[in-house]
């Protein structure tokens, strides 16, 4: 099994070069999931996370959604594979949710995948995995890419770390939690009977606050402080 596995890896290592050199991107997504599932196989949650990592940037680019829907089954097992059971459990919700849009049933998950969530969701316990689930129910396919690089990106030293929503008054933090959910400004005008001129004037006050430029890091903040 062993020698299987390490001829599998040698194989995808030497397309994935291949597919690098070509500018495949579409090829390149797959190779990176399909390396991050040997390196699950093999224990590697390090190098997991790195292809899964690039494979979600991958997919933000190119808006490819079966590549998206992958990306997030296999961030599902590793934050499985290193106890992360909250975020293995929203992330699944995501994809469960994503998969009912399309027309396909959440049955259609292997084996592997259905024992995986059974067995997050146990260890969560009933009230927890039913937030968890929430919580991903609720994401749009951008959020879901932004949140799958949240999880596999590598942890910051307090020094470097973005700053949070701590200092965003409540409103604010609506703001934040409706462009994470992918509004636009008119959007979320409507939703909260203000004009788009006084949306601009809260999200650049945001910014200030946060230095998070762009509706991209706006998401990740809205993720991280668990505000979606």
């Amino acid at each position: 099994m062993a020698g299987d596995l390490a001829a599998a890896e040698q194989a995808c290592a030497a397309t994935l070069a291949q597919a690098r050199d070509a500018g495949d991107l579409i090829i390149l997504g797959d190779l990176l999931r399909i390396m991050a599932e040997l390196d699950l196989r093999a224990d590697r949650t390090g190098d997991a996370a790195a292809h899964l990592r690039e494979a979600a940037r991958l997919s933000l680019q190119t808006g490819a959604r079966l590549m998206t829907l992958n990306v997030l089954e296999d961030c599902g097992h590793l934050c499985a594979a290193t106890r992360r059971f909250a975020d293995a459990v929203t992330v699944w919700a995501a994809w469960d949710a994503f998969n009912q849009q399309g027309g396909l049933a959440s049955g259609d998950a292997d084996m592997r995948h259905e024992d995986a969530q059974r067995n997050a969701r146990e260890s969560l316990g009933p009230d927890r995995a039913r937030e968890a689930e929430r919580r991903g129910a609720v994401m749009s396919m951008a959020t879901a890419a932004e949140y799958a690089l949240l999880l596999t990106a590598p942890s910051l030293p307090p020094a470097q770390a973005a700053p949070g929503a701590a200092g965003l008054s409540a409103r604010e933090r609506e703001l934040v939690t409706l462009v994470a959910r992918g509004r636009t400004d008119a959007q979320i005008g409507a939703q909260l009977y203000i004009s788009i001129r006084t949306v601009r004037s809260h999200l650049d006050r945001i910014r200030d606050k946060t230095g998070c430029r762009r509706r991209a890091d706006l998401t990740r903040l809205a993720l991280s402080e668990r505000l979606v």
